[in-house]
């Protein structure tokens, strides 16, 4: 099983700095994970995550009864809320994919858990002059993702053919970063005026836009661009959980371990 950190926001205490930098987002990871490994149950609290599958399939599971293949062009928006207790498995023999933790508010911290599923077929996309878009979240070219977030955010899936271009609208408060899934020659002209490699994350400057070109001749360029309004409130991470104080944390830990407040199904559920 391989995990790749792209970006993590995992101090006790974060510097100004880090949260500033990553602000509503706690992590980014791209995972490869095969059979016997995986994500056996365990909990979260306090946050929101996507999974997107790139290749293979991911079988979910959770102790409110939703069970569910995750399978390659496969989206899911899970909500932690106040707790959920959850397993990840791999279905077949390679397994890739990227998931995106998103901070939630105080005030939406200890909502309802839910999961929501969107097939390959179901995500809104749009393709113009070289330029494909899938919209998981937000919008873009003209489409709107029907997933409703907490906290408002884009995560779109672009691929540029050979010499393409985008221009693609960010609003200028936000949070922004590219990351470059697939081809070795896209220039993000927001950052600096040099080719970005496959597996890179690009942070983005404050602004309202981007400009990304696809400087290679005979190669695609796939890139996510994630973007989302800041909360701008205290975090604190401990592993699966993210609070806003370490009472929080300690909180949270007392209720998983005593069933309790979100976690009732810990001391029972397995996974089948």
């Amino acid at each position: 099983m391989k995990v790749m950190v792209l970006l993590l926001l995992e101090k006790a205490s974060p510097s100004e700095i880090d949260h500033e930098l990553l602000d509503p987002f706690v992590s980014l990871v791209e995972f490869s994970v095969s059979p016997p490994g995986g994500f056996r149950d365990h909990p979260h609290r306090g946050f929101e995550s996507v999974t997107y599958m790139l290749q293979g399939g991911i079988i979910y599971e959770d102790f409110n009864g939703h069970k569910i293949t995750i399978h390659e062009g496969y989206v899911q928006w899970m909500t932690a809320g106040k707790g959920i207790i959850h397993s990840e498995m791999p279905e077949e023999k390679v397994n890739n994919g990227i998931q995106l933790w998103i901070n939630l508010p105080s005030f939406d911290k200890m909502i309802d858990p839910k999961a929501v599923e969107l097939s390959s077929s179901e995500i809104p996309r749009a393709e113009e002059d070289g330029v494909e878009v899938k919209v998981i979240a937000g919008e873009s070219m003209g489409v709107k993702s029907p997933f409703y977030t907490k906290v408002p955010i884009m995560f779109l899936d672009f691929t540029l053919k050979q010499r393409a271009q985008t221009h693609p609208t960010v609003p200028e408060s936000w949070t922004a970063f590219a990351y470059v899934i697939d081809g070795d020659y896209g220039v993000f002209r927001s950052s600096d005026s040099y080719t970005v490699q496959a597996h890179t994350v690009v942070v983005l400057g404050k602004g309202d836009g981007v400009s990304v070109l696809n400087t290679s001749s005979f190669k695609p360029l796939r890139f996510l661009l994630i973007a989302g309004e800041p909360i701008s409130e205290p975090v604190v991470q401990h592993g699966p959980f993210v609070m806003n104080s370490q009472a929080e944390i300690d909180m949270t830990i007392e209720d998983y371990r005593s069933a309790k407040n979100g976690f009732e199904g810990a001391n029972s559920w397995r996974p089948e």
